[in-house]
């Protein structure tokens, strides 16, 4: 296991809101995160489709823990700005969020993601965000 992996994969352990999902994370490279959870009653919203909230959040956390694969030892990151295009109702049996870093800078990181929707067997593009994470050094 690469130290990067052994960082990422230790944060999101740590981190409560992504259990309340029920979320697991893959990472398929440095610089690149999958993040999914399956459907469950209650993350819905009125009309039954799966809450944008509970989207923007696994595609925010994949894009931070991209950025974080690729920050240096020693630091951690924080996203600063994201901007979410909601493309379709999230409605199917499980979902999940793909990100990767686009550029890595010293202090700023800019990620890509997308959100997709299993239902029935068929797969579906649901939302994307653009994101900026900020790498800032661990306080002691």
């Amino acid at each position: 296991m690469q130290p990067f992996e052994q960082r990422v994969g230790e944060s999101f352990r740590r981190q409560a809101f992504m259990a309340t999902l029920g979320a697991t994370i893959t990472i398929e490279k440095q610089g690149e995160v999958e993040i999914r959870f399956p459907f469950h009653a209650s993350l819905t919203q009125q009309n039954d489709f799966v809450h944008a909230g509970a989207i923007a959040s696994i595609l925010d956390s994949a894009c931070g823990y991209a950025a974080l694969s690729m920050a240096p030892e020693g630091h951690d990151v924080l996203s600063v700005e994201f901007k979410v295009n909601l493309l379709a109702p999230a409605v199917g049996e499980e979902f999940w969020a793909r990100a990767q870093v686009k550029r890595a800078g010293k202090t700023l990181i800019v990620c890509a993601a997308d959100a997709y929707a299993r239902k029935d067997g068929q797969e579906k593009i649901v939302a994307t965000m653009l994101a900026t994470i900020m790498v800032l050094r661990h306080q002691s």
